[in-house]
């Protein structure tokens, strides 16, 4: 077993959407693992395992340090005491990097587990990464793909790919589709909301999101319709990728990635969406996230969004994937409040741009995340696996956290 240290205790007070303090929290953090000489863990996130005692599993792959796309051999960490300690990393054996007979790599990547309480298994949906001759990335190949981690078996399904309508509502053909680096949405009937992105033009890289709904019984997961295509229209950008569903309140919320900037949109029901809204703090300055990934925190009392911006004495890491921010999201004004910005993760120089959010329990979110994109005078350092927890404090704890708050 793998123990590790935990980090001072950050509190932190969070604002309502009407201007009052509401709840606090605090956050912890530790280190999972640590990876090895040439090789990086990456796209470790991480989902919960319903049952006595309960676990937690963690995902994460092998990847080259050479080039951006280097994935190799999937893994998998347990741990049974809600993560204060963790077993040593197995390889998930029909999960491996595998030659195909037409000469190409593929391996599933992106990956995102989470547990369908449905019908008690881990869904873990990604993508495909397709290697010719082993070597040159064909993103053509890209489908949207999973697996399955049934905790009765102990064992994953292998890699699967969802079936896609040829064509989109616009009669356009649905390329390059993938499902990598993103926050699904279970509803209680057990389909689930699946965001996708993929491309309309052969002749453009530019990406249009969609929230599939989507039915799963435990093993086969199969598309049932969509509704809005959601992109920017930037001609000189690649459109809106790697979204991230969140449902509050009866109303759904997609965060999506761009090339400039970053985007949400409400919905009603789901897979139809209102007109996409830059991010802002509610001052009306552009938040400032881009080319990155933002990923949703649900709590009993609102809505939280965790991101990476420019602005942060930021400009020396890649991208500006680091820290990680927490703040609260105004539901109606689509907006971050300023005010509720916290550091979730501090910055030490690397990429801390691709994680993943688990819900414990109501007491308990977790946010994990893979240090990545090391400049060239550490790329001999060892990187980790990073998890930010964050207690929520329960309400009558609120005025002993205002004591210690960091306002």
């Amino acid at each position: 077993m793998f123990r590790f240290a935990i980090s001072t205790l950050v509190l932190a007070l969070v604002a309502s959407t009407h201007g009052e303090e509401s709840a606090a929290y605090r956050i912890e953090h530790q280190t999972i693992l640590t990876g090895k000489k040439g090789l990086h863990f990456t796209q470790s996130r991480t989902a919960i395992i319903a049952g006595t005692p309960q676990q937690v599993i963690l995902t994460t792959q092998e990847t080259e340090l050479t080039g951006a796309h280097g994935y190799r051999d999937m893994l998998h960490v347990f741990s049974e005491d809600l993560g204060r300690a963790w077993k040593t990393p197995v390889h998930i054996e029909n999960l491996r990097r595998a030659r195909q007979a037409d000469g190409y790599d593929i391996v599933i990547g992106d990956v995102c587990p989470q547990w369908h309480a449905k019908t008690g298994v881990v869904l873990a949906t990604g993508k495909t990464f397709n290697f010719r001759d082993g070597k040159t990335e064909d993103r053509a190949r890209e489908r949207v793909s999973y697996t399955v981690y049934d905790p009765k078996t102990q064992a994953w399904s292998g890699l699967n790919i969802v079936q896609l309508p040829e064509k989109d509502r616009e009669g356009r053909p649905m390329l390059e589709a993938n499902a990598g680096c993103h926050q699904r949405f279970d509803l209680e009937n057990g389909e689930i909301l699946l965001p996708i992105r993929y491309r309309k033009d052969p002749k453009t890289r530019q990406y249009t999101t969609i929230v599939a709904r989507c039915g799963f019984d435990g093993k086969t997961l199969t598309y049932k319709e969509h509704g809005s295509e959601l992109t920017t229209g930037d001609a000189g950008g690649r459109g809106l990728y790697e979204p991230s569903v969140a449902g509050i309140d009866g109303s759904y919320f997609v965060t999506m990635r761009a090339d400039k900037s970053a985007f949400v949109a409400r919905s009603k029901d789901g897979i139809n969406y209102e007109p996409i809204v830059e991010w802002r703090y509610d001052d009306g300055q552009v938040l400032g996230s881009y080319n990155t990934q933002q990923h949703w925190v649900t709590h009993s009392d609102g809505l939280y969004l965790v991101y990476t911006r420019r602005g942060a004495n930021n400009d020396h890491v890649f991208r500006h994937r680091a820290p990680l921010f927490i703040a609260q999201v105004d539901l109606e004004k689509l907006c971050v409040l300023r005010k509720t910005e916290q550091v979730l993760m501090p910055e030490t120089g690397v990429d801390l741009g691709n994680f993943g959010v688990m819900d414990l329990n109501p007491q308990e979110t977790w946010v994990v995340t893979s240090e990545a994109s090391f400049p060239k005078d550490r790329l001999d350092e060892a990187n980790r696996v990073l998890l930010a927890r964050i207690h929520w404090a329960k309400p009558n704890e609120t005025a002993t956290a205002k004591l210690g708050s960091s306002k």
